[in-house]
This record gives C-alpha cells, structure tokens and sequence, in this order.
C-alpha cells in the first residue's frame, strides 16, 4: 500500500518535522495500545514497524523533494481495513508536516 502525500517544505524541513511527530503515528489506532518503532536507515528514509491488535504492520516513508511516500505492508488479517489505514494514514501525514500550532 503506497500513499502519497504531497508538500512544499523542502527535504530537511520534512524530515526535521517527522522526526519530532513521529511519536503520534499510533494516535489514529484504536484503543491507543500500539507498539511504534522508528529508525532513519538513510537521511531520506524512516521505516516503521506497528504492532495492534496482535498484527504487525511495517513499512517506511520515504521523503522526496515535493511529496512524502508512506509504503505500508499489511497483514493479510488486516487487508479488509485498508481504506481505513489509508485515510488515517493521509490525514496524521498531513498534520505530522503541519507546522506547530502557537
């Protein structure tokens, strides 16, 4: 499952703001009792593992110059939920690139 979502930011400023939201990936997962592993392998690559509910989910975002790409494998357990992960995916990236809030 690939979701892009698009900005106008620049690469470090992009990466700056994942860095530093990364913790709220897991806000959208109901029940708020997710796992969420994060590591930078390479300067415009975090990958990512979840685990809810008993299913792992892993993937990572790759940042390119005018769009974030979210690549995500699900477990076929949670194949039926993939319109729901995509929404929830694109809307916490859109706020994880929003500026902070005063």
């Amino acid at each position: 499952m690939d979701i892009e979502i698009p900005h106008n930011l620049g690469r470090e400023e992009v990466r700056r703001r994942l860095a530093e939201n990364s913790h709220k990936i897991g806000d959208n997962i109901p029940g708020g009792m997710a796992d969420i592993q994060t590591n930078w392998p390479s300067e415009d690559r975090m990958t990512m593992s979840i685990n809810a509910m008993g299913q792992l989910i892993t993937g990572h975002i790759d940042v390119e110059d005018d769009k974030v790409i979210f690549h995500m494998l699900l477990p076929p357990a949670l194949g039926f939920l993939q319109p729901m992960i995509d929404a929830a995916i694109r809307e916490q990236g859109q706020r994880m690139l929003a500026p902070p809030a005063d």
